[in-house]
């Protein structure tokens, strides 16, 4: 074929040819040019025979001039890790007068080829075969390159990654905390009864990150509430060694391929921004059933193999108990919730969970509190529900003046827009009493959103905060009015009737 030289098997085909056929047919039959055969015929000589030894185009001058015996070896031998990089910048601070730039790739092929050689041994990766149902795997993986927004606000969470080693059936669903137990026994437990069984093995990796600011007692209590979720599930606890990450290749692996396939998704959405945090769990939970969709066959052969599901789920969160105090709330890690002031000096059993906190009443449940998060700084937050207290700031309205929490108070920008405008005009007096009935009338009337709106246009067009009168004829309740029930009394004589009556009479007689 023209541009390719011609083989040893073409030129004894060729050869062998020639003995019955002109010259052009034995080159077409060989698959050579008819040049070729004539050049052949001249050398009949295979080209295995022919070739010549390629000559050396580098001078046998050594570049590095000896340096690599006497000075690049010594730092090899003695520090085997250094890279050339470094032996680079070294070489340039004890021979300054020399251009190293230029021999850089000369001393990496060398420091490479020598550790080829006599290089120290290296760790082997052993590739596991799994069998079906033997192997699941739990790790967290952040999502902070992704930027998904609710709301507008940037979206800062974790995703729990549960995976079955050997068919790639996956589990995932945003933890808004760090790594803890409590979002591993969520997670975990979620996956498991949304598969239908539990594998042989469960493996996780040191879950270093959940016990980091534990005390030894607390850490060891971790560990023992994981091997009874486990054991609740007929699985054996396993866990990859701290600080090899390979070991648990298989969902890691996972983590990349699934936050591709977000990314890619939300380019198809055309939006990262979702309008509340359960609608990205309902998209996330889609995205995902649709890549185990794919997995089914591989599916069905390791569900044939899965121990079966305990009668019930069992503990997946942390518990405390709290006393609710006169402000109407109670301070918890570092955060303050309020409850509604009818539990002023009672004490609420609390279920921690990673996204919010169940209280309890004694055993009657009472209330469920989003969670909040203190930052790292030593700082404390407050999570507030004006609803909670809004009666009695109504009885009090100044004292929204210096409220401790009274940031935290405000349900939307909007109402803080407004606080900010009315204390602005210069009468704190009057600006604690609008708001507080701004909130009142959000709370009574149910029209928190459509309130908030109203008041932004009203802002924004520079009219300042609408007349509380206007405000309350849209949109506070309408109060229905009692029916009118007439009630006409029969004439008394008309009860003499019933004393002629047949039936009387026979009932008197009787």
């Amino acid at each position: 074929m023209p541009g390719r030289p011609a083989t040893d098997q073409q030129v004894n085909l060729y050869m062998t040819s020639r003995h019955h056929h002109p010259q052009r047919a034995a080159a077409a039959a060989s698959g050579i040019s008819e040049r070729t055969g004539r050049r052949i015929e001249r050398d009949p000589r295979p080209p295995s025979q022919k070739a010549a030894e390629r000559p050396r185009r580098r001078k046998t001058v050594d570049p590095l001039d000896g340096l690599w015996e006497s000075d690049v070896l010594p730092l090899l031998l003695s520090r085997p890790g250094l890279r050339p990089v470094t032996l680079l910048e070294e070489m340039q601070l004890r021979h300054p007068g020399r251009d190293w730039d230029r021999l850089r790739r000369t001393l990496e092929r060398r420091v490479r080829s020598w550790r080829g050689e006599h290089g120290p041994e290296r760790e082997v990766i052993f590739r596991q075969d799994h069998p079906p149902g033997q192997q699941g795997l739990s790790d967290f993986t952040d999502m902070g390159d992704v930027a998904v927004r609710l709301s507008g606000t940037p979206f800062a969470h974790r995703l729990y990654h549960f995976v079955l080693a050997y068919s790639g059936w996956e589990h995932a669903e945003p933890v808004l905390g760090g790594e803890s137990f409590t979002a591993l026994a969520c997670g975990l437990q979620n996956a498991l009864w949304s598969l239908g069984g539990a594998p042989v093995e469960h493996r996780s990796d040191s879950l270093s990150a959940a016990f980091r600011n534990l005390d030894r007692d607390a850490a060891e209590d971790q560990t023992r509430r994981y091997e009874a979720l486990c054991g609740h599930y007929g699985m054996q606890p396993t866990r990859n060694n701290l600080g090899i990450a390979h070991e648990n290749g298989a969902i890691e692996s996972q983590h990349g391929h699934l936050k591709r396939a977000i990314a890619q998704a939300l380019m198809l959405r055309g939006s990262a921004d979702f309008d509340s945090l359960t609608a990205y769990r309902g998209w996330l939970a889609d995205l995902i059933g649709r890549r185990n969709a794919r997995r089914d066959r591989l599916v069905g052969l390791e569900r044939a193999v899965l121990g079966r599901l305990p009668p019930r789920r069992t503990t997946d969160h942390d518990e405390a108990v709290v006393q609710v105090t006169s402000s109407s709330g109670f301070v918890l890690k570092k955060v303050f919730y309020t409850v509604p002031s009818r539990l002023i000096g009672f004490r609420l059993s609390l279920h921690i969970y990673d996204d919010r906190l169940e209280c309890f009443l004694a055993q009657s449940h009472v209330l469920t509190l989003p969670r909040g998060r203190a930052p790292g700084d030593g700082r404390r937050i407050q999570v507030v529900d004006y609803r909670h207290i809004i009666h009695s700031l109504r009885r009090k309205p100044m004292a929204l003046l210096n409220l401790v929490y009274r940031d935290a108070l405000f349900p939307r920008p909007a109402y803080r827009a407004a606080w900010e405008h009315l204390l602005a005009a210069g009468d704190p007096r009057a600006a604690c009493r609008i708001l507080v009935d701004l909130l009142a009338l959000a709370h009574e009337g149910g029209c928190e959103a459509d309130l908030a709106q109203v008041i932004t246009e009203q802002l924004g067009r520079g009219g300042g905060v609408p007349e509380l009168a206007v405000l309350r004829a849209r949109f506070a309740p309408a109060i229905a009015a009692p029916p009118q029930v007439r009630v006409e009394l029969p004439p008394i004589a008309s009860y003499d009737a019933l004393l002629s009556s047949p039936q009387v009479i026979a009932g008197a007689t009787a």
